[in-house]
């Protein structure tokens, strides 16, 4: 990679790490599509997502942890199924077009909700029954580890809109669902593959500085719209350029 190319990529990744670390997320769908969209090899998205997402959201997961939003009763029925399948979908490896067009489909339904949600009242919320829990937690587990998404991007929305918990809670399981899904994937990933790029610790040092601030600070320049859109119109460009281009 071009030193010009790497250094752009590193402003996204600096600037995405902000964005997601603002609302509790690690940022893999939008590390992901921003590697698409600057040409990294298919081989190497998944475990350099996964890498970044480990480290990202070790940061951004305390912050919730501390916070209080972290109800370890909802998160275990979930992390019961999505762990082992996290680890099998990480070991697995997808030929480049199935990893394209099944990345390019869930960045595509990751980015219609951050365009299409409307901020609504409270409504009561109640735990998932387990056997649903159980379904999600292992489907998107498996997703996570095929494509090296935390999962957190589509865990988030289905909590919220099955009334299974409060943004806030939504938030801290997903930041926490993020990283023990990562941890599996890239365990069963490495036990596979090592195909890491060679500027993997420049990457990691800027991401984990970005979650860093965005957990810190919040979102202070951008609204809560402002920044659903953005990373929507990220995310909605690269499963274009996946989908199109497989």
């Amino acid at each position: 990679m071009a030193e010009t190319t790497l250094a752009l990529f590193c402003v996204t990744l600096a600037a995405i790490a902000i964005l997601y670390g603002s609302v509790g997320q690690a940022g893999a769908s939008g590390t992901i599509a921003a590697m698409a969209l600057f040409g990294f090899p298919a081989a190497t998205i998944k475990p350099t997502s996964l890498v970044l997402n480990v480290l990202v959201s070790l940061v951004v997961s305390q912050r919730f942890v501390r916070a209080g939003h972290v109800s370890w009763r909802l998160v275990g029925p979930f992390a019961l199924a999505s762990v082992p399948l996290a680890g099998l979908g990480g070991y697995l490896s997808l030929p480049a077009p199935v990893f394209n067009r099944l990345l390019g489909g869930l960045l595509l339904a990751a980015a219609l909700p951050l365009f299409l949600r409307r901020d609504r009242p409270e409504l009561a919320v109640s735990p998932p029954r387990l056997p649903h829990a159980l379904l999600a937690g292992g489907t998107i587990g498996l997703l996570s580890g095929l494509t090296g998404m935390g999962g957190g991007v589509l865990i988030a929305p289905l909590l919220i809109h099955r009334r299974w918990a409060r943004p806030q809670a939504a938030a801290g399981l997903s930041s926490v669902f993020i990283l023990i899904n990562s941890a599996a994937a890239l365990l069963g990933h490495l036990g596979a593959s090592t195909d890491l790029p060679p500027h993997l610790p420049l990457l990691a040092t800027i991401a984990i500085g970005g979650g860093a601030i965005g957990a810190q600070l919040g979102s202070v320049h951008l609204s809560a719209t402002a920044i659903r859109r953005l990373l929507g119109g990220v995310l909605l460009l690269a499963s274009l350029r996946l989908l199109l281009g497989s």
